[in-house]
């Protein structure tokens, strides 16, 4: 047999991020960044329609936010598994459960490849956490085998970039201080993988799911609220560089550039801010399958 090597295995850029400067950045800002995406988390979970009882995995899990709000809904008398590869924002997953006397679990491995202990589950879930499988069908293809038949699976991603204007505002006003960002790569793993409705539809069907809907969500997102303008588009920035392509295009340019871009994006934001804070349009698919039964 020959042994895979770091090198042969898939998702290893991925796992290199969410344990470097990625990750620390998702868990130092972990309260607000949950705040900003808990409407994507309830979502998700409606959609799972968890039961009492019920055994739910969360694929790329992160700091824990969906599994603990899962296991609040299944009870002791089931059982939640977080999953992810960054192994800093599971030591703040696992903090929190212990805080709260929460009953989730967590793992630290690679769900595209990994047969995680306490299943066949009932349901499966992930906030955002499925588009960055190098290979995705095949990692659909080994997440099913993990369900029980008739087992769910409920996710959010996010639809294309051009969509969500709460992503494209902040980097089209910072872009006159930065040098030309590379036009992204269709389909690459990332946060628009999963941006084309027939991609994400025929992946899951290769995979071996059925009963594949895929819903669009259109969401107002207060990206952040001040007592001013002023003071909302300073928040607002400050949430633009912990996620989305403004944090990647300001990622290793000069001080001054960033300083140039970040004032740019203030003006921008301050323009649009409203009695109610910076809020912008959100795009995303719910999606949700089955695995059939025999």
């Amino acid at each position: 047999m020959t042994e895979t090597t770091d090198s042969q295995r898939p998702n290893q850029q991925q796992v290199q991020d969410w344990n470097g400067a990625l990750g620390e950045r998702w868990t130092t800002n972990q309260d607000s960044l949950d705040a900003l995406l808990q409407p994507y988390g309830d979502a998700t979970l409606m959609a799972a329609r968890l039961q009492p009882g019920e055994r739910v995995i969360d694929i790329g899990c992160g700091c824990g936010a969906t599994t603990l709000a899962a296991a609040a809904t299944v009870g002791r008398g089931g059982a939640a598994l977080g999953v992810d590869v960054s192994a800093i924002m599971l030591e703040r997953a696992r903090e929190r459960a212990h805080n709260t006397a929460n009953p989730a679990r967590f793992a630290e491995a690679d769900a595209s490849i990994a047969m995680l202990e306490g299943g066949p589950f009932d349901a499966m879930i992930s906030r955002f956490g499925v588009m960055f499988f190098e290979h995705p069908t095949a990692a659909f293809s080994n997440l099913i085998k993990m369900l029980r038949p008739g087992g769910r699976l409920a996710f959010v991603c996010w639809r294309a970039m051009a969509e969500n204007i709460w992503m494209t505002l902040p980097l089209d006003a910072a872009r006159p201080a930065l040098p030309p960002v590379a036009p992204s790569i269709p389909d690459a793993p990332g946060p628009f993988a999963f941006a084309r409705r027939e991609r994400v539809a025929n992946i899951l069907a290769d995979a071996g799911f059925s009963e594949i809907e895929i819903t669009p969500q259109d969401v107002m997102m207060t990206l952040a609220a001040g007592a001013s303008p002023a003071e909302a588009a300073a928040l607002a920035v400050t949430r633009s560089v912990q996620m989305g392509p403004l944090a990647a295009a300001l990622r290793d340019q000069p001080a001054e550039a960033r300083t140039a871009a970040l004032a740019l994006v203030q003006a921008k934001l301050e323009s649009v801010a409203t009695p109610s804070g910076v809020v912008l349009p959100a795009a995303t698919w719910i999606v949700t399958a089955r695995k059939a039964t025999p």
